[in-house]
């Protein structure tokens, strides 16, 4: 469960430049379906790289998948089923695999490991293009980011919207902690689209889940809760769950990403 320092929440209410304007402006020839950067520090490549290939008119279609169902399947798609008030967002098809296998040393130790996700907006749709892994202190439950001010100088940088959060539960199932519910909530007030990333590989069920807060019902409980640690949270009157699996984030094949690794 990753927990958020003061100083991490301090930094959030920093403005995060707004990319609404953002264009790809280059096409990549590189036959690499995405970007994998090991111990860097500083933001490079430009921020003007295209991240998504183009592909050759006679080439088959891009192969995009919506996550929509809480047991870790999904269905192929071409449309959202959300409201358009909360937009698409779309992740790389190899985003969990590599994180898992940055995790891997962590994970073998029974320690968590977080990342924070960064994307750009393009006519409407937002699209992960940065996976930003943090100095961090791990434990079997609990995974809180240090030296936050790094994370933040990237996503200003690249003009980078904190679209959301990976983390792992090496022996624990996929779910979301009270702790976690509270990261989220910070990203959520943020951003609308923030979701969550759990990567439980011990889960033998669901192994992987996407979720997000309810809206109004799970924002309204966690603005209100002023504990700390780990702690129960109260259903809503109306019956609905506090957190909910995303259904308008989707696996592109053509989107690339990189990776800033700053442990």
């Amino acid at each position: 469960m990753y927990k958020r320092s003061k100083e991490e929440q301090d930094a959030s209410n920093k403005k995060v430049r707004n990319c609404d304007t953002a264009e790809l402006s280059q096409q990549s020839n590189s036959v690499n379906k995405y970007l994998l950067l090991h111990k860097v520090t500083q933001s490079w490549p430009s921020p003007a790289l295209c991240f998504v290939e183009t592909v050759p008119e006679d080439a088959p279609s891009s192969h995009i998948t919506a996550f929509n169902s809480g047991d870790g399947s999904s269905k192929s798609d071409n449309e959202s089923t959300l409201s358009k008030t909360v937009r698409d967002v779309h992740i790389s098809m190899r985003l969990m695999e590599d994180f898992l296998d940055l995790a891997k040393e962590n994970t073998e130790k029974d320690l968590e490991t977080c990342g924070i996700l960064g994307a750009y907006l393009e006519k409407g749709t937002l699209y992960m293009t940065t996976l930003i892994i943090p100095k961090q202190e791990s434990a079997s439950n609990s995974c809180q980011a240090t030296n936050e001010e790094e994370v933040f100088k990237i996503l200003n940088d690249r003009s980078l919207y904190p679209v959301g959060w990976i983390h792992t539960h090496p022996s624990q199932s996929c779910f979301l902690s009270s702790v976690d519910l509270h990261t989220q909530y910070s990203y959520q007030m943020m951003i609308p689209e923030a979701f969550a990333i759990v990567l439980a590989p011990k889960d033998t069920i669901r192994s992987c889940g996407l979720f997000r807060l309810t809206d109004p019902e799970g924002m309204n409980i966690l603005k209100i809760c002023q504990e700390k640690g780990f702690h129960p949270h109260k259903e809503p009157d109306n019956g609905n769950p506090v957190y909910e699996h995303c259904s308008n984030v989707y696996k592109n094949s053509n989107l690339r990403f990189e990776i800033f690794d700053l442990r």
